[in-house]
């Protein structure tokens, strides 16, 4: 069932799920990309949060009118224009008060969540509202969604992506150099007013497929994820839409095989699964790649090591070091040198003395060489074969012989 699910063999209603899923998740991933990289990823938080008291008002004012109160439009515009007066709040706190940005989102955040709460509550004592549903919204629920539904959140998705896609390029100058961003014109708290309009739309959309608790985790664990991969913020945009899709696509999948457990969670999850592996196999920051060059720099010190030992005459005792420097064929077995051997542990005590002489001499060219010490580069590296040579004269000279 699980195969049918992913290969959209589940039926219409399920196809129309999993695709509104992963426009979602891209959109979701593209946009939190600019938040997370300017640093404001908190914001998203205090966003879906604020989202709740629309929900209940929204329901209450169309069940006053006659109306469906379970109506999905009327829930997002309720949510919406809720989740915008938040912003506005934050907005305003931020600018017009002594609060820190965290302080302002962490009181709109408990205050309108607290509100929202207490609307469901009494929604739920009143006739109409027994069975109004609303706690879906909260961690997202596609069982039973309407055909009508699923197109809706399919087009919001599609419809926040393309406006970030038309927005990137003034988002990503913002997101990196604020001040160059404002020598080419751009306004600052119009564009960030945009990106958190942007947030707004997706977390709004989303409410029906993830919840308002958990679309912060889909905004911000696939561009935390791409992060893994790349260090262009093109690339990184574009993985973390990618990464987004994916999760929404297998969280729907999964959800729509198993109807008792909430959409929300399972998207979250297959996210975080997504992070998990980036973390593990990353080529360039991932836990493997990070082992593997420490292993690497511990054999390159041994070895480095090792052979300034067998430059000045001594024995390497048997260990580690000594299997390094048989298996690169520097040493017998019996820790004597091999000819190759001999060669370079006489290459690493020069270098070593080159260095020393080096860290006692001033200017600027050797304090920038100094600088570069690790105990492990070769100066051969670092100078060219006439400042080698130059080098090695200052290194003759008697001590107090001045040329």
């Amino acid at each position: 069932m699980l195969l049918d699910a992913l290969t959209l063999s589940l039926g219409y209603n399920a196809t129309l799920v999993a695709v509104g899923a992963t426009l979602l998740g891209i959109a979701a991933g593209v946009t939190g990309t600019f938040l997370y990289l300017r640093k404001r990823a908190l914001l998203s938080d205090a966003i879906s949060h604020a989202t709740l008291p629309g929900v209940g008002l929204a329901f209450l004012v169309m069940v006053a009118f006659g109306g469906d109160g379970r109506a999905l439009p009327g829930l997002l515009v309720g949510s919406a224009l809720s989740a915008a007066l938040g912003l506005i709040l934050v907005q305003a706190l931020t600018r017009h008060t002594r609060l820190s940005e965290d302080a302002a989102i962490g009181a709109v955040l408990s205050v309108f969540f607290g509100a929202g709460i207490v609307l469901l509550t009494v929604i739920q004592t009143l006739p109409s509202g027994r069975q109004a549903g609303l706690d879906t919204l909260l961690l997202g629920s596609t069982a039973g969604m309407l055909r009508g539904d699923a197109l809706l959140i399919a087009a919001g998705g599609a419809l926040v992506l393309a406006l970030v896609l038309l927005l990137r390029r003034p988002l990503l100058m913002v997101a990196f150099d604020p001040d160059y961003a404002l020598t080419r014109g751009l306004n600052l708290h119009r564009l960030d007013l945009a990106a958190m309009g942007l947030v707004l739309a997706v977390t709004v959309v989303g409410l029906k497929v993830v919840g308002l608790i958990l679309i912060v985790a889909l905004l911000i664990i696939p561009p935390v994820t791409a992060r893994f991969w790349s260090d262009r913020a093109g690339t990184v945009v574009a993985l973390a839409g990618v990464f987004g899709g994916v999760a929404g696509y297998v969280g729907a999948a999964l959800s729509a095989t198993a109807p008792a457990l909430p959409t929300g969670p399972l998207i979250v999850l297959a996210a975080f699964a997504l992070f998990v592996v980036s973390l593990a196999v990353s080529p360039s920051r991932g836990l493997l790649a990070a082992l593997l060059a420490a292993r690497a720099t511990r054999a390159r010190v041994h070895l480095r090591q090792g052979l300034v030992t067998l430059g000045q005459g001594l024995p390497v005792h048997e260990g580690y070091t000594r299997r390094l420097l048989t298996r690169a064929g520097l040493t017998r077995p019996d820790g004597v040198p091999t000819e190759a051997g001999r060669a370079a542990a006489a290459a690493a005590l020069r270098d070593e003395a080159r260095w020393r002489l080096l860290r006692r001499e001033t200017g600027t060219e050797a304090e920038a060489l100094v600088a570069r010490d690790d105990g492990l580069t070769d100066l051969a590296g670092l100078l060219t074969p006439d400042q080698l040579r130059a080098l090695d004269a200052r290194m003759a000279r008697p001590a107090g012989v001045t040329p």
